[in-house]
């Protein structure tokens, strides 16, 4: 069954993690990725670039659009982040991010395929 997973954290916290440290969670982040990648878990995944880039595309019940800069939300946390994931069920899926090497927030939703 696939999965997404959305990696969210807040980019501010990170931003105040020292260079070496954060260099440091990096490299273990993509040892795990390659890792689940080459035993066929993730099949596609890419960080994003910070939510500050992000364009709001709004659709009113008029159908009217409004389009702004910046994440949909005001949150401290941002999704940075995403996997899709093939796994047998759920169960598998928070195992297997239950691995994930560094302090996050992972989200996991069942992919709709049709």
């Amino acid at each position: 069954m696939k999965y997404m997973v959305l990696i969210a954290g807040s980019e501010e916290d990170r931003a105040a993690i020292p260079e070496a440290d954060r260099m440091n969670a990096y490299a273990q982040i993509r040892t795990w990725w390659n890792e689940q990648s080459d035993a066929g878990r993730i099949l596609e995944g890419y960080e994003l670039q910070p939510a500050e880039t992000a364009t709001t595309v709004r659709r009113d019940p008029a159908g009217n659009l409004t389009i702004t800069d910046g994440p949909f939300v005001e949150a401290k946390e941002a999704v940075g982040g995403y996997a899709i994931i093939d796994v047998a069920d759920l169960d598998e899926a928070i195992s297997l991010v239950s691995g994930w090497p560094a302090e996050v927030t992972l989200e996991i939703r069942p992919v709709t395929e049709r």
